[in-house]
């Protein structure tokens, strides 16, 4: 028997597993903090994928008829050299594109920026991770000098009074991460603001704490008002806001605007609650956590940075007991931005545009300074570029064709390219469309390591070999910076890119260079910075910034018009519990699809009757950008003026149809959470069938599952293949 202890494969919770195969793969919980050996259903599932049979086991690349076909390795890499080659010199190096993950390990987001930037001499690379973290990122660097989502242990949450959790469904996104709000919800102080009656919501009843139902898009509104409060009100730290932080008299006058009655005409949170949200947080041992679903807009860093400045006025930051935090999504969305996989980041987080930080990043890599292109552009317009300046894009880690916003301009963008190159474990919507496909191996099948939302550095360790056929993506781009006759040296084995990555992160603001696969595999807590030791806490002597302050920064509650004409009601995407991201893998998984099939429309009664719309019926969702069908759950626990859609989903009953590709102009974080809408019956036949094929709907008799569930009881209480679940499982905001 093999076995390894790892880490789940999906969310940056990244809870502890064990990963033991003899024949067949068993996956048990193991005692970590994040999750205390608990698991969610995607992690009791997870080792399902290894032995699915729709794993890809050798490249495909696209016939003269259409069709894909498999070819040898050999084949698959000299074309896409070839096609590298040839774009390069007929109309560029920006010609040449990449589009990364969040999911991919430390290593191999290091190595793809690497790749873009030598072996491609590109500039143009981004990731998914735009789509999640880029706000939060862009606000808490303008505030702390400093991006790390938790900049304190998430255990730190467990001794916490009040909890202020803005635009975050941990019920569905990270299950495990529900006990460490157990001590606020005991104390009455868990405060959930979401325009639907959440799982998480819900976790506010019985005097648990207070649900805000905020109106969609009002979320700035909401943290300008509690700022507006706690000065008003004598809650304000004045001694804390003295000594760190400067800007509060800019501050102080952005918000007097928003007094209790004016804010809660446009939130819809009533007087009462906003001044006891405030008094509450003011009183001890509170934290302020934002998620995407007040970050995805066309304002997120002015939203995250509102609530930011409320945590310094009330001198929250960096003390004991208390704080502010992002939640991090992906599972390293973390580590993910901060070695390379962004348009403008070197390694160590550092910017692309230093001189000194191109030249010791160039020393690390054996190359020209000069030779390091420019800082390239978002996610967003990189995708906008596709068919038009961008002829071959390499696509990595990532599923486009579902997650990005109007995805039909995506979709006729790829096929505007004169090659795309696919990396996937499975054959995802984009990978459909791909000229080259590359199969990759999956979490455990490889070594490596991932960043966690607390900013700690683990160790994913492999537990069986991949299937024959299947490639590591650093062989993969080693094998086509040889043909390409690239500069610098490419390893294949990840500890010694880590040991690459460690020095070229040295002096950075992700400083890893004390860190190793070999100190990891002792168990140390590795929080990052680590150059000689790790930093938990960074903030509490003093912020990032060169004197040490934080910046409270004024913003303005008045974001860009919506493009959207006609649309009556206002459509927030998010999750379900039993689905992850673009679905890719989730939807192959039999128990976990069985229970959340199809996409559904949470529509409030009211709204429904008006619409001529019953339960289970077909609905149309439409735009000038396209129409999604699904059908309707009528409910209460969403807003009269407010529709839901899971974004999971590919075809008709794709989210990601309606959604605008306008953005945030500080972070180039697109709008996902406020699309105006048309919702009608639909006469049209039931929702089509995945666009890759049947999904899998037996269980295979290689795979199962042992251990105890995240609640502490035994692994029947993952929701089963009759679709049941239980209610704190529905489909959640993000």
């Amino acid at each position: 028997m093999s076995s390894a202890d790892t880490h789940c494969p999906y969310c940056a919770l990244q809870c502890a597993m064990t990963v033991s195969h003899a024949g067949h793969t068993t996956v048990t919980g193991r005692d970590f903090p994040t999750n205390r050996g608990g698991l969610c259903a995607k992690g009791w599932t997870s080792a399902e994928l290894l032995a699915s049979p729709h794993r890809l086991r050798m490249p495909l690349m696209r016939r003269s008829d259409g069709t894909l076909a498999e070819v040898t390795w050999e084949e698959a890499l000299d074309a896409v050299a070839a096609a590298f080659r040839s774009t390069r010199e007929v109309h560029g190096p920006d010609a040449n594109a990449i589009f990364g993950g969040g999911g991919l390990t430390n290593e191999k987001a290091y190595q793809l920026g690497k790749f873009a930037r030598v072996a491609l001499g590109t500039s143009r690379i981004d990731y998914n991770g735009r789509f999640c973290m880029s706000s939060a990122a862009a606000a808490s660097n303008r505030a702390f000098g400093m991006d790390r989502g938790l900049p304190f242990p998430v255990t730190d949450l467990d001794d916490a009074q009040t909890i202020l959790l803005l635009g975050s469904n941990v019920a569905a996104t990270m299950p495990p991460f529900l006990a460490h709000l157990a001590g606020a919800r005991a104390a009455g102080g868990l405060i959930v603001v979401d325009p639907r009656r959440s799982a998480t919501a819900r976790l506010t009843d019985d005097g648990a704490g207070t649900h805000l139902q905020a109106a969609p898009g009002t979320d700035l509104t909401l943290l300008l008002g509690l700022t507006h409060i706690a000065i008003a009100e004598g809650l304000a730290d004045r001694a804390y806001i003295d000594e760190r932080t400067t800007g509060f008299d800019a501050v102080r006058r952005s918000v007097a605007a928003w007094w209790p009655e004016r804010t809660s005409s446009t939130t819809g949170v009533p007087v009462a609650q906003l001044r006891e949200t405030a008094r509450r947080l003011a009183a001890g041992r509170a934290y302020i956590l934002t998620g995407r679903g007040v970050e995805q807009h066309v304002d997120g860093t002015a939203t995250a940075t509102a609530a930011i400045n409320f945590a310094l006025v009330l001198g929250l930051v960096g003390r004991e007991g208390s704080g502010y935090g992002t939640l991090t999504g992906q599972g390293n969305g973390q580590g993910g931005r901060e070695h390379g996989q962004k348009a403008d980041q070197l390694p160590g987080y550092r910017s692309i545009r230093d001189p000194e930080a191109r030249r010791h990043v160039a020393g690390v890599w054996g190359v020209d300074p000069d030779a390091i292109p420019d800082a390239g552009i978002p996610a967003t317009a990189l995708l906008g570029e596709l068919g038009g300046p961008v002829k071959t894009l390499l696509v990595a880690g990532s599923n486009v064709v579902v997650s990005a916003p109007d995805v039909e301009a995506v979709r006729k963008g790829l096929n505007a390219l004169d090659t795309l190159i696919v990396c996937d474990f499975f054959l995802s919507e984009t990978a459909e469309l791909a000229d080259i496909v590359l199969p990759v191996l999956q979490w455990a099948e490889e070594e490596g390591t991932m960043t966690s939302l607390e900013g700690r550095v683990i160790r994913r360790r492999q537990a069986l070999p991949g299937p024959e056929g299947a490639r590591s993506e650093l062989w993969i781009m080693a094998e086509i910076a040889r043909r390409l006759g690239a500069a610098s040296t490419w390893s294949t084995v990840p500890s010694e890119v880590f040991d690459e990555l460690a020095r070229a992160s040295e002096g950075g603001v992700a400083d890893y260079s004390g860190l190793s696969h070999a100190l990891l595999d002792t168990g140390i807590e590795a929080y990052w910075p680590y150059r000689a030791e790790g930093t938990p806490r960074p903030f509490t002597e003093r912020f990032a910034h060169a004197d040490g302050r934080a910046r409270l920064v004024p913003v303005d509650a008045t974001p860009p018009a919506p493009t959207d004409r006609g649309g009556e009601l206002t459509l927030v995407t998010g999750r379900y519990l039993q689905q992850y991201q673009s679905g890719t893998q989730t939807r192959r998984v039999a128990e976990l699809n069985g229970a959340r099939p199809e996409a559904r429309l949470e529509i409030h009664p009211a709204t429904a009757s008006r619409l001529g719309i019953r339960e289970d019926a077909l609905v149309a969702v439409s735009n000038e950008r396209g129409t999604v069908r699904a059908r309707a759950t009528v409910t209460t626990d969403i807003r009269h003026d407010t529709v839901f859609l899971p974004f999971h989903y590919a075809g008709e009953e794709c989210a990601n149809r309606l959604t605008e590709a306008l953005v945030d102009p500080t972070s180039a974080m697109p709008e996902f959470k406020r699309t105006q809408v048309r919702v009608a019956p639909d006469a049209a036949m039931p929702v089509p069938a995945l666009e890759h094929g049947p999904v899998v709907v037996s269980e295979h008799p290689g795979v199962e599952r042992a251990g105890v569930s995240a609640a502490g009881g035994p692994s029947e209480h993952v929701p089963g293949r009759d679709g049941a679940s239980t209610r704190t499982e529905e489909g959640t905001h993000v």
